[in-house]
């Protein structure tokens, strides 16, 4: 079999004229410090508060590669920032790279995030797939203010006869539950949430410093 010239020059000149250059700046930092769910990172100078950042750990626990842990910027310092870790912390070790990710902070939202189990970043743990939608909404906004909020005109039951006959509770309205240790408060939340079945009222749930059988459990 022979190799003609003309044919392998007419594949090179094709490679040659498919071939594009794109250059892609990257904001890059060095993680300086890291613990309780805080990161320092040096290198950041353009980033913007409330942006999310990506860690890309070394390696894992075992040596093996590790996904990246995303975080949100907070405390823009003169010559640090900090980042709240949104994901593991142990993974992530002083020396680590931090990129920008031009994008603040948001999360899903829409019907399709009902009755789903979702971290801090929407992103699912309840296995049943990923979350189809186009709306999105940034984790830090302004909260309508007091003359653009409906009144409290409806009421809302917890089903607790004991808590409903005696406070006045309605849609919309903030109620703070106080008590010690194991005297039932979630429990009376989670009461208050199954009663709002086929009442069109949206509840959410949010752990936090909670630990993970606790969660296992109500969820």
């Amino acid at each position: 079999m022979s190799i003609k010239p003309e044919e392998i020059s007419s594949v090179l000149q094709k490679e040659i004229t498919k071939y594009e250059t794109s250059l892609k700046m990257e904001m890059v930092g060095t993680v300086l410090q890291v613990g309780d769910g805080i990161a320092r990172v040096y290198g950041l100078e353009k980033v913007m508060y409330s942006e999310l950042v990506e860690f890309i750990p070394q390696t894992g626990r075992a040596g093996e590669k590790q996904d990246s842990v995303f975080g949100m910027a907070l405390n823009l310092e003169e010559d640090n920032v900090g980042c709240v870790v949104l994901g593991d912390d142990t993974v992530i070790k002083e020396g680590d790279q931090v990129k920008g990710t031009g994008r603040i902070t948001q999360v899903p939202v829409g019907p399709s995030m009902v009755g789903r189990v979702v971290d801090a970043l929407g992103r699912p743990l309840d296995g049943k797939g990923p979350i189809v939608t186009d709306d999105f909404y940034p984790v830090e906004g302004r909260s309508p203010n007091v003359i653009q909020r409906q009144p409290v005109k409806e009421p809302l039951q917890t089903g607790w006869k004991s808590v409903d006959s005696m406070i006045p509770i309605g849609r919309g309205q903030r109620e703070l539950i106080i008590g010690d240790r194991q005297t039932g408060k979630t429990a009376l939340v989670i009461d208050a949430i199954l009663n709002q079945k086929g009442q069109d009222v949206i509840c959410i749930y949010v752990a936090i410093g909670q630990k993970a059988s606790t969660i296992a459990s109500i969820i």
